[in-house]
C-alpha cells in the first residue's frame, strides 16, 4: 500500500506544482497509477497565490491521479470569513482576526483582487470579497473532509486528541491541536500524518509524522511517500528515508 502526502501549502502555487512534479516522477519509477495524493490542508493565507491554489485543487486531478484535499484551520477561517466576517472560529486566539497580518487572510483576499484588505473597514473588505472571490471557492473549502484513513495511516491537518475515539474528535482539535497531541508518546494505532506546526524537515516521531516544513514562512513544501511502515521524503535527488526517532 502506497500513499503520497503534501504538507501545508499556504498560497504557493509554484511550490505545489513542484511537489506534484516530484510525486509524478516517483510514481513513474514505481509504475504506480492508484496511490492517493493527500493534501494536508492550509491551502491559503500568507502566500501570494492562494486563489490559484484553491482553483487548481478544486478543479481536481488530471487523469490517472487520485487527490484527497483536507481542510486546515486557515481554510476554515477563510470560508468562515466569506460566510460571516463577524463569526469567530473557536480555535482562533481572542486577540486575532482573520485579517490580522499574523494570520495572513488579507494576503489571501489580495490574491483575489481585493484592494488593501488589511487597512480598510471589515464590512467594505467583505463586500469586495463577495464580488471578487468565485462563488465556488469558499463553499468547497467549507466542506472539505477533516481526516482520511488509508492503510495504517490517518491523515489530518493538526492532529488528534489522545484518548478520544476518532468519531468523537472535535473539529477544533483536528484543525488546531498542538501540545496534547505533540506531547503524547504512545501509539495512536495508525501513524498520524499531519502538518500545522512547522518543522525544519519531515520528522517521524514513531507515532506521528509531521510534514509541515514552513512554506508559510519561506520554507519548502514537503512531499512524502509512505509504503507500509517506510517513509521517504521526495527531493530533486530522489527519495530520502525519514527514519523514526521516538522520544
Amino acid at each position: 500500500m502506497r500513499s503520497y502526502a503534501i504538507g501545508d501549502i499556504h498560497g504557493h502555487i509554484d511550490l505545489l506544482r513542484a511537489a506534484h512534479a516530484l510525486i509524478a516522477a516517483d510514481r513513474k519509477k514505481v509504475a504506480d497509477t492508484d496511490a492517493p495524493i493527500v493534501h494536508l490542508g492550509d491551502l491559503v493565507d500568507r502566500g501570494p497565490t492562494s486563489n490559484e491554489v484553491v482553483e487548481y485543487l478544486r478543479c481536481g486531478p488530471p487523469p490517472g491521479n487520485r487527490w484527497v484535499t483536507l481542510r486546515g484551520n486557515h481554510d476554515s477561517l477563510f470560508a468562515r470569513f466569506m460566510a460571516d466576517p463577524a463569526s469567530r472560529d473557536p480555535g482562533l486566539r481572542s486577540d486575532l482576526t482573520y485579517l490580522d497580518r499574523r494570520i495572513g487572510g488579507a494576503t489571501t483576499l489580495a490574491s483575489y483582487g481585493v484592494r488593501d484588505p488589511g487597512n480598510r473597514p471589515v464590512a467594505d473588505v467583505h463586500a469586495d470579497a463577495l464580488d471578487l472571490v468565485p462563488l465556488t471557492h469558499a463553499p468547497w473549502m467549507a466542506t472539505l473532509p477533516l481526516t482520511f484513513a488509508y492503510d495504517n495511516n490517518l491523515f489530518v491537518h493538526a492532529g488528534i486528541r489522545p484518548g478520544v475515539p476518532l468519531a468523537k474528535q472535535s473539529q477544533t482539535d483536528l484543525m488546531w491541536i498542538r501540545a496534547p497531541f505533540h506531547d503524547y508518546t504512545r501509539s495512536f494505532g495508525p501513524l498520524i500524518v499531519h502538518g500545522h506546526t512547522p518543522v525544519d524537515a519531515p520528522t517521524h516521531y514513531g507515532n506521528r509524522l509531521n510534514i509541515d516544513t514552513g512554506a508559510a514562512y519561506g520554507g519548502p513544501l514537503c512531499a512524502v511517500v509512505i509504503e507500509g511502515a517506510a517513509v521517504f521524503h521526495l527531493t530533486d535527488q530522489g527519495r530520502v528515508p525519514v527514519v523514526p526517532t521516538p522520544r
